[in-house]
């Protein structure tokens, strides 16, 4: 351990919260598959992010929110990196899990670089992200991580580790994120996401090459652009046709939340743009053009019958990735 960690005291490491805007080649007929958007998002006020602090301790122990799974990554980065100090991971903050939000791949990556970190060692995202089991289909959470913005991952071929990241650009200061989440439910995970897969048909090569042609040609140009309208479009129809796909398992619907689908189709008619869910949801969400647009549609969607039981947030897209915060002892 080096001089400079020898003074640390502890580390914090803040992730923001990311949407999955959708899956492009699900069928793998040019030799990868998946692929997909991501765009990392944040409250106005900072919430709605993951935030995981380490400090020393006499045993390894972790407190707060998602503290098992925590501990869980805490002991298996310290099995890698070697030596006999013991941590205490307190987190601090957590989005909510199976959400939609990335939840488990930011817990993770936090872990490991607050370890890192505190122990002067050199970040290692993609190795630390495989190490804890993350990353299996999508490199967004890993991308978002390093860089934040909206980025776009390759996909996985048969030798690939972690699907690289091939676009990324900053998302519009102005533009805001209206996110709807729905506490009652999860999304699918786990097991469940698997046999999901499993079951779901075939993915048609002609779709795959549309919905790559709808983002190169289309959205990626239009948020280079901030043409917020066009942009909008090529995410809403991607995320049609692939709500499409995966509504049969998912009870017939684009949504997994029947309660938000009411609410982003009530958010539709006032103007919002975008419409989609992120991941498996019930996390949804939508796109306007200014803080005063997304006051307004909030105020009106809360007054709305649809939007009953459900947390609805404005946000903005975050051009950064994690900020990594050191204390030092006295």
């Amino acid at each position: 351990m080096n001089e400079a960690a020898q003074r640390l005291g502890s580390v914090t490491v803040a992730v923001p919260a990311r949407l999955h805007l959708g899956f492009l080649d699900l069928n793998g007929s040019l030799g990868r598959r998946f692929g997909g958007i991501g765009l990392a998002i944040g409250e106005l006020n900072g919430a709605l992010k993951t935030a995981v602090t380490v400090h020393w301790a006499a045993r390894n122990h972790a407190t707060g929110p998602e503290s098992d799974r925590a501990l869980r990554h805490t002991e298996l980065m310290l099995g890698h990196l070697g030596g006999d100090a013991a941590l205490h991971v307190s987190t601090n903050e957590t989005v909510p899990p199976h959400a939609g939000l990335g939840s488990g791949t930011a817990l993770a990556l936090a872990v490991a670089a607050a370890i890192r970190t505190l122990r002067g060692r050199p970040l290692d995202i993609e190795s630390d992200a495989v190490r804890l089991g993350r990353g299996a289909r999508s490199g967004l959470g890993i991308g978002l991580f390093r860089d934040g913005g909206l980025v776009v991952d390759g996909g996985r071929g048969r030798a690939t580790r972690v699907a690289p990241i091939i676009a990324r650009l900053p998302f519009p200061e102005q533009w805001r994120v209206l996110v709807v989440l729905d506490p009652a439910r999860q999304g699918a995970h786990g097991r469940d996401e698997i046999n999901a897969f499993a079951v779901l048909p075939e993915f048609r090569a002609h779709v795959a090459a549309h919905l790559s042609h709808l983002l190169v040609m289309k959205a990626l140009p239009a948020l280079a652009e901030h043409d917020l309208a066009e942009f909008g479009a090529a995410i809403a129809e991607l995320q049609q046709r692939l709500g499409d796909y995966f509504s049969a398992v998912q009870g017939g619907s684009r949504f997994t939340s029947p309660q938000v689908a009411a609410c982003l189709d009530a958010l539709k008619s006032e103007g919002a743009c975008g419409i989609g869910q992120s991941s498996w949801g019930p996390t949804g969400f939508a796109f306007v053009a200014s803080q005063a647009q997304a006051d307004r549609l909030v105020s009106f969607a809360r007054q709305h019958r649809s939007s009953e039981g459900l947390d609805i947030r404005v946000c903005k897209g975050l051009n950064r990735g994690a900020e990594i915060t050191t204390h030092c002892n006295e």
